[in-house]
Order: C-alpha cells, then structure tokens, then sequence
C-alpha cells in the first residue's frame, strides 16, 4: 500500500514470529510431538500458517485436524511438545529490527504495549533473557491472562484490552459496536503482526496493521476479508515518519 498513511499514537507489538524467532522453535517441538504416533508424519507450513496467532490448545487441536488417522490425544501432544520447548525457549534470538524499534519508540515517549497469544508462563521463559522487554514496563498481555475474558485471535479482543488496560485508550470493549470518539481511538493504534490471525485481529480492532510474515506464508495466499495496510519483509524496513511517528534519525 501505498500514499499517506493514517497517524498513529500508540504501538501494540505481537510477540511470536514477530520479536522472537519463536515459530522455529514452534516447528521443531510440534514435530517431536507427532513422533508419538510411531508414524513418519510432520507439520507442512498449510499446518503451521493455521496455528500461527492461535492460543495453544486451539494450535494443537488445529494441528492434529490434519491426521485423523492417528491416535495422540490434544493432552499427550501439548505434554511433549511443552516438554521440548521448555529446553529450547531460553536460546530463541531477537528478529531483527526489533531492538531499534523498541528503543526509539521508548526514547519518544511513544505509549507501547505486547498483546500476544502465549501463555505467561512461556512468556517468561521465552523473554527472560532479552532485556528489551523491560521497556515495556510491565504493559504486556498473555493469552492466558483470564481476568480479561478475551476470545483468541482473530478476535480482536486482546489488542483492544491491551490497549485500554495499559494504555489508557478510550478503545471500547471488544463485544459492543464502538462509539465514534471510541472508533477514532481505537484508529490511532499501530499494531505489528507476523500472523495471519493477528493481522486479522488488528484489523478487526479497528487499528493500522503492519504485517511482517514468513515468507512461506505469503506463498499460501491469504483468502480473508481483511488486508493489513502495509507489508515487510522484515521490521528493518520500517519507516516510523510513514506513520506519524519520529524518524529514526531523530
């Protein structure tokens, strides 16, 4: 997309795909976990583009849709795929462009948050060793946190709670039809995506949406309604005076 761009205010950053090389580890894990069945058998990227975005049990049972011949139960498959993950969460590296992008925005006051599908627990584990998440401080919402009552995504629940929790933002609540100041508000939120349901999510929330998936999921297409408003390759390639934002040489 092309052309001006509608300001943004406030950033929601995803986490998974996005911040982290998680979905490596993701691949790796689901993989041992379909050796339970005994037969040679491994998730395809069609498998892994519907999981991406997903809380986990909804990624399992999506998952094991895909072989109705076998007989891993959802329990025994999240017990091993949990099991090989927990070994590998404390090396998953940065993406880059994520660090430049945090600190500029942290150095200009910009109102920050992560809304991400992961459980809290594999937060910590998974970001425990990347001091870049503390310039968040504390404004981080799980797919877990169950004092929110919030619908997965593609819903687009857990941006706009994020949004209103933390960053004070007149959003409106996910299950009522936003009023016109709550619709301008939730417009000023930029939101970070890898994955197709959270571009989904983003869109729905009413917020600008800038994508960054793999590669291999780009190469499935994308039949849904919604379209986020701009496409990269990597966060590199983000120009934040495309948005409103302060220009990184400042």
């Amino acid at each position: 997309m092309s052309g001006p761009r509608q300001p943004v205010e406030y950033v929601l950053f995803d986490m998974d795909g996005l911040m982290i090389d998680s979905e490596r580890i993701y691949t790796i894990a689901t993989n041992e976990a379909l050796k339970l069945s005994g037969k040679d058998i491994e998730m395809t990227w069609e498998i892994k583009a519907g999981c991406m975005g997903l809380r986990e049990r909804d990624a399992a049972v999506h998952t094991l849709s895909f072989f109705p011949d076998i007989s891993i139960s959802v329990e025994d498959f999240l017990v091993e795929r949990n099991r090989v993950q927990d070994t590998l969460w404390p090396t998953v590296p940065l993406l880059p462009g994520v660090r430049k992008i945090v600190h500029h925005l942290k150095k200009h006051d910009i109102p920050m948050a992560v809304a991400t599908s992961s459980r809290r627990r594999n937060f910590e584990l998974k970001t425990a060793h990347h001091d870049i998440f503390g310039c968040f401080d504390g404004k981080i919402v799980c797919g877990d946190d169950g004092q929110y009552k919030m619908q997965g995504k593609p819903a687009p629940d857990i941006f706009l709670v994020t949004a209103k929790t933390f960053l004070d933002r007149a959003v409106g609540s996910p299950n009522t039809e936003p009023s016109e100041v709550e619709g301008l508000e939730r417009a000023k939120g930029l939101v970070f995506e890898d994955a197709l349901a959270g571009m989904q999510a983003g869109k729905r929330a009413g917020m600008s949406v800038v994508w960054v998936p793999d590669p291999n999921l780009l190469k499935l297409g994308h039949p849904v309604d919604e379209k986020p408003d701009q496409i990269l390759s990597s966060l590199e390639d983000f120009k934040p005076e495309e948005w409103g934002l302060p220009p990184f040489h400042t």
